[in-house]
């Protein structure tokens, strides 16, 4: 269980790397591009089907996506 918990926390990290990076802009061709996209390829598979269940929670002309936090929580009920 303890492997487990540390790949999660692993995990987690990288969920963290790819909220960090939606909040700049990465240009296309440069190593950062390379580096978004492998975070995005091992994210995407857990946060989309996640996304689609529950959408992003609307405010104003803003959209939160809840999808990190709930995979969070259940990394925390996990672990």
């Amino acid at each position: 269980m303890d492997a487990i918990c540390q790949i999660l926390g692993i995990y987690s990290l990288v969920i963290f790397a790819r909220i960090i990076f939606s909040w700049v802009r990465v240009t296309p061709d440069t190593p950062v591009a390379s580096i978004y996209s492998v975070i995005f390829n091992l994210t995407e598979p857990v946060l989309g089907p996640l996304r689609r269940a529950i959408p992003p929670m609307r405010l104003g002309m803003a959209a939160i996506d809840l999808s990190p936090l709930i995979i969070f929580v259940g990394i925390r009920l996990i672990c």
